[in-house]
């Protein structure tokens, strides 16, 4: 019986670049932690990091932690080149405590059928290439069977 629950890419053949922009975010995830950009002036998130606040057009920047996250969209994938086998739940989560972040990743450990819109996720990391580490997500009820 082969196993269907959902994984990441092998995790030595994902690989990041940072620039000046996204370092924090990949140094936070060093850290096992979840961090969005905050406009230092105003107070508007901006995910992805960019130079300048959509709202305002500062580039003051405060790191901020992010938790609370729900599905808010996702997809299936079934099957991958030299493995069939694989399920992929790409998955974007938002977080009540910072208005319009949406961070794409991947949902692991799933049943494929428990996964839906509004879903309570948990965060969790996977160590990748390069000794950086990939921020994933579990279904929050689910994570603590684990």
């Amino acid at each position: 019986m082969t196993d269907t629950r959902s994984t990441t890419l092998p995790p030595e053949s994902i690989r990041i670049t940072t620039d000046s922009w996204t370092e924090p975010f990949w140094l936070a995830a060093k850290d096992e932690r979840l961090v969005a950009p905050r406009c230092g002036s105003c107070g508007t998130f901006r995910f992805p990091p960019t130079p300048f606040c959509p709202a305002c057009r500062s580039q003051d920047t405060d790191w901020v932690p992010v938790s609370g996250g729900s599905v808010f969209s996702y997809s299936i994938v079934r099957g991958l080149p030299g493995n069939r086998d694989a399920v992929l739940v790409p998955v974007v989560v938002e977080f009540a405590d910072a208005p319009g972040v949406h961070v794409v990743s991947n949902l692991v450990d799933a049943d494929p059928a428990d996964v839906e819109i509004g879903r309570a996720v948990t965060l969790d990391f996977v160590v990748i290439a390069d000794d950086w580490k990939l921020p994933v997500f579990r279904l929050a009820d689910l994570a603590a069977e684990r």
